[in-house]
């Protein structure tokens, strides 16, 4: 898990020049999540996301087929991308539980991103859905 300095995500120069996973781990999750359904290199994925309980940080989007799940880190075994994200944000706040959630919104529309209170694509400094698309076709999907 990575720990962003006070300030960052609120400055969008900043927050563009984070490395690949800092930037998709802290916020831009939704937008690479979207992106790998657009164009889906594997098929039968689908996007769920974790949900903290009321007033804790942590909201965070991946994609899976139920055992396998890819986000910034690229594959995992889906339990245990949840074990290593509960165990991180537990150990920061005391208390932190979540909920999973199947995602039934578009995760590559503003206004959609928005109400779930997430950033739409085009309130990056550029655009995250070619970044993210460049993300996603240097993993090896068939070595999963």
């Amino acid at each position: 898990m990575y720990v962003l300095k006070h300030g960052i995500k609120k400055d969008p120069v900043r927050r563009w020049a984070l490395p690949d996973r800092v930037f998709f781990g802290h916020g831009a999750c939704a937008i690479l999540a979207g992106a790998y359904l657009a164009r889906p290199p594997i098929a039968g994925f689908h996007a769920e996301r974790i949900v903290p309980a009321e007033d804790f940080a942590g909201n965070h989007i991946y994609v899976t087929d139920g055992v396998l799940a890819f986000d910034y880190h690229g594959y995992s075994l889906r339990d245990r991308l949840l074990s290593h994200h509960r165990k991180g944000w537990s150990g920061r706040y005391e208390g932190w539980d979540c909920t999973i959630e199947s995602v039934d919104f578009d995760l590559l529309d503003t206004a959609d991103l928005n109400r779930n209170k997430m950033l739409g694509p085009d309130q990056y400094l550029h655009d995250p859905v070619v970044w993210a698309r460049r993300f996603i076709e240097r993993i090896d999907h068939a070595a999963t």
